[in-house]
């Protein structure tokens, strides 16, 4: 048996079961897919958008042609929460070809003991992996983040040499290795407004990232910066590099998702796993009204086959 796209739809509750089999439902490959999640939510969307689901005993069952293969875990813990394990734990062994991540609800599973601060977070202790590195791709933008879901305030602080450069060696690696780009050019940001100003505006760019960018290039990475964040995103959305290096989430997210929202596309680096996510969250407020916009998981399930295929 050839190992499954699985899917898990995230927090019952949002909109991910409904973008889940809104985007399989116009997949013509979704024999390929078997979703992970809890079945009550997933089949009254079913219910709306005129697809039959069909429950599995394993994590890479099947269905017959045309339906949905559904598989729901049993445990203790939220659901989601068990759907990531499983799921996991089947690609790490070689039944799951890929993973694609519908969106978790953090405070929600924080109430419940969910103890990481998101799926990234938990997915690396799932694969024993240290130092992850969130990306987003897909429209014209490229991003990874140095640091992710810290208060502004704590950004600097976390903002070390070490880590700006372990997230360029994880860019580089990725887009040589899974995208098959030669020569990488990354464009490292600046933390600082205009890139500090020599110093004017702070130091980060001189004592930690100019350092860290140094670093790569004797290591033979195509790698400049420290750049005004505002210069980097231009010279990206004109073709003029390959990835844009963010030092923290809003840095990256706010022009990636002003310009690609729904078309871009969680992917993890560093993992040893095929992991990709939609880029929202759970839209509580649009949940169960048959609105959601599926693009972005449609986008997820693409770029999930597209690293697949690219591995093979």
């Amino acid at each position: 048996m050839s190992p499954r796209l699985l899917l898990t739809p995230g927090d019952p509750a949002g909109i991910g079961p409904e973008v889940t089999l809104a985007a399989l439902r116009d997949d013509p490959r979704r024999d390929e897919v078997t979703v992970v999640g809890a079945w009550a939510p997933l089949a009254r969307e079913a219910a709306r958008f005129g697809l039959t689901l069909h429950a599995v005993d394993r994590v890479d069952g099947t269905a017959p042609d045309g339906s949905v293969a559904v598989y729901t875990p049993a445990g203790d813990e939220p659901v989601e929460v068990l759907a990531l394990r499983e799921a996991v734990a089947a690609c790490l062994d070689g039944r799951g070809a890929a993973l694609v991540t519908g969106p978790i609800h953090k405070a929600r599973l924080a109430a419940q003991g969910f103890g990481w601060a998101g799926h990234t977070d938990f997915l690396a202790h799932l694969c024993g992996s240290t130092d992850p590195v969130m990306a987003f791709v897909g429209g014209q933008l490229r991003v990874a983040l140095v640091t992710v879901h810290l208060p502004l305030r704590a950004v600097a602080d976390a903002v070390s040499q070490a880590k700006v450069l372990h997230t360029v060696q994880a860019a580089h690696r990725a887009l040589v290795d899974q995208l098959g780009i030669a020569t990488p050019r990354l464009l490292v940001c600046g933390l600082n407004p205009h890139a500090g100003d020599d110093g004017l505006l702070g130091r980060e760019e001189i004592d930690v990232i100019q350092p860290a960018v140094a670093q790569a290039k004797a290591l033979g990475i195509l790698a400049e910066g420290p750049i005004s964040a505002e210069a980097a995103f231009r010279r990206a959305m004109a073709g003029d590099g390959d990835m844009v290096i963010a030092m923290y989430h809003d840095q990256g997210l706010a022009p990636l998702k002003a310009v690609d929202f729904g078309r871009s596309v969680n992917w993890t680096l560093g993992l040893p796993i095929i992991r990709t996510s939609v880029d929202h969250g759970t839209a509580d407020d649009l949940a169960g009204k048959g609105v959601a916009d599926p693009a972005s998981m449609k986008a997820a399930l693409a770029w999930a086959r597209e690293l697949v295929a690219q591995a093979r």
